[in-house]
């Protein structure tokens, strides 16, 4: 197995983890998966032996290879590192790693700059979508500093602008998988919806509770989290996704109305912890189903318009919808931000 390997450690939207080129991964998957436990310190609930930052948001792994698919310069493909299981899974994507795709590409020469301002057209692997990501390279090079701003993350950086399309139903082959707007399961009302990440939206006072509370209420509620879990693998198969007790998909988010100016608020489980803010693509999913008449979120959503601000407990996060000349989604856009911190060698 392999010891050692090239890597760029970045942060990537709310996320933190390294970036490879896969020809410098191990093609044997199992052979692969092995050499990135042991450089994530996983299993273990500190990952104190290696790379991982004991949290679900910083044991991540983007692999990138440069495309020959039409239109299409890279592809993508995100691993989530479970921190206390020896597990490496692609059953998900990850839209804040995604920021960092672009950066990492054009840094190992993978892309040419354009001026500037690069667009990197990104072939994400896991779900067979494609995103734009617009990356500032001034005289020919990446720059990371800037004013954007995104809540989950101290200071500003150069603004990752990330445009979404034929992103709905992306795992679940279609955008609502059961066909309707709501569902009920364990006499819950549910909706079911994946806009490029597989998601159960619920009402938070369904389940006792504000939706206000903190991660870490949230995290010390093990009968809603019992509940949450059960409802969760009976959509599993409504949603397509088969038996998913092993599987980190679908997220559980529990909605409720705004409390800071935003459209909704979320309670997010990726799938038994509760996140310190909302992943990329599940708040597009949500911003989705605010748009939809008859869900359980349009029910609690305060929409004035296409740009939807999703609250969370770190802040929110605004996802901006675009619209065909029917009025339904057609693609959504969000601002992100990424940073490089190390380039060098990892070593298992």
């Amino acid at each position: 197995m392999s010891k050692s390997a090239p890597c760029m450690w970045m942060r990537g939207g709310s996320s933190k983890g390294g970036y490879f080129l896969a020809d410098d991964l191990p093609t044997d998957t199992a052979e692969r998966d092995a050499f990135l436990l042991k450089i994530m310190g996983s299993p273990d609930p500190r990952q104190i032996d290696g790379m991982g930052g004991a949290d679900p948001l910083t044991s991540k792994i983007a692999v990138v290879r440069q495309s020959d698919k039409p239109d299409v310069d890279v592809e993508y493909l995100f691993l989530y590192v479970l921190i206390d299981e020896a597990i490496v899974t692609d059953a998900q994507n990850c839209g804040n790693m995604l920021a960092g795709v672009g950066p990492f590409a054009i840094e190992r020469g993978l892309v040419e700059t354009q001026g500037d301002e690069t667009s990197v057209r990104i072939f994400m692997a896991n779900t067979g979508q494609v995103a734009v990501a617009d990356i500032q390279t001034p005289n020919g090079q990446v720059s990371y500093d800037g004013d954007a701003r995104i809540d989950g993350v101290p200071g500003t950086s150069a603004p990752v602008l990330i445009t979404f399309k034929d992103t709905a139903g992306s795992s679940c082959g279609a955008l609502l998988p059961t066909g309707n707007a709501y569902d009920t399961i364990e006499g819950t009302r549910v909706t079911c919806i994946d806009n490029g990440m597989p998601t159960v939206l619920l009402r938070a006072r369904d389940f006792g509770i504000s939706g206000t509370e903190t991660r870490e209420e949230m995290d010390a509620n093990d009968e809603l989290k019992a509940r949450l879990e059960k409802i969760r693998l009976q959509a599993g198969y409504l949603m397509n996704l088969g038996d998913v007790t092993e599987k980190t998909v679908p997220k559980m988010s529990l909605v409720s109305a705004p409390t800071n100016g935003g459209v909704i608020s979320t309670r997010t489980f990726i799938p038994h912890r509760c996140h310190a803010s909302i992943g990329v693509l599940g708040a597009v999913s949500v911003a989705t189903a605010c748009a939809i008449e008859g869900s359980v979120a349009h029910e609690v959503a305060q929409i004035s318009g296409d740009d939807m601000a999703i609250e969370h407990p770190s802040g929110e996060t605004t996802v901006v919808l675009k619209r065909n000349e029917q009025g339904d989604v057609d693609s959504a856009a969000i601002l992100r931000t990424a940073r490089k911190l190390m380039d060098g060698t990892v070593f298992a």
